[in-house]
C-alpha cells in the first residue's frame, strides 16, 4: 500500500487494463464483417458469439479493480480462441490479444517486484 502522497501504480494499471479490453471490444465487434465476408458469411452462431464476446468483454471493463481481473481476462482470451471452431479469424483475434495480456501479466510482475523491492519512482525519497 502507498502512503496518501504517493502515486498509486496499481491505479494506473488498472486503468490500462480497462483499456485493454475496450480496445478488444472493438477489435472484436470489427471482426463482424471480416467473418461476413469469408467462409460463408455470418451465421447466428458467429454473431452471437461475437457480440456476446463483446458485451462480456465490456463488462469486465468495469471490474479491473477485483483481484482476479487479471486472471479472468486472460482466461477470456481461450474463451475467443475456442473460437475458431466457428471461423477462423476469431481464433486469429483471440492469439493475438492472449500475447498481449501475457505480456500486461508479465509487466504487472515487474511492477510487484519493483514495489516489494520500494524501487518504484514514487517510493524514492
Amino acid at each position: 500500500m502507498t502512503a496518501p502522497n504517493q502515486p498509486d501504480p496499481w491505479k494506473s494499471f488498472r486503468g490500462v487494463m480497462a483499456g485493454t479490453l475496450i480496445l478488444e471490444v472493438i477489435v472484436v465487434l470489427l471482426a463482424l464483417p471480416v467473418v461476413s465476408v469469408f467462409h460463408g458469411g455470418l451465421t447466428p452462431l458467429s454473431s452471437g458469439y461475437l457480440i456476446g464476446m463483446a458485451v462480456v468483454l465490456a463488462l469486465l471493463s468495469g471490474m479491473q479493480g477485483r483481484s482476479w481481473a487479471l486472471w479472468a481476462n486472460i482466461g477470456m482470451q481461450f474463451v475467443l480462441i475456442l473460437g475458431a471452431f466457428i471461423d477462423v479469424t476469431i481464433g486469429i483475434v483471440g492469439i493475438i490479444f492472449l500475447l498481449v495480456w501475457v505480456l500486461i501479466a508479465y509487466l504487472r510482475s515487474e511492477v510487484k517486484r519493483r514495489q516489494d523491492r520500494g524501487l518504484l519512482p514514487g517510493q524514492q525519497s
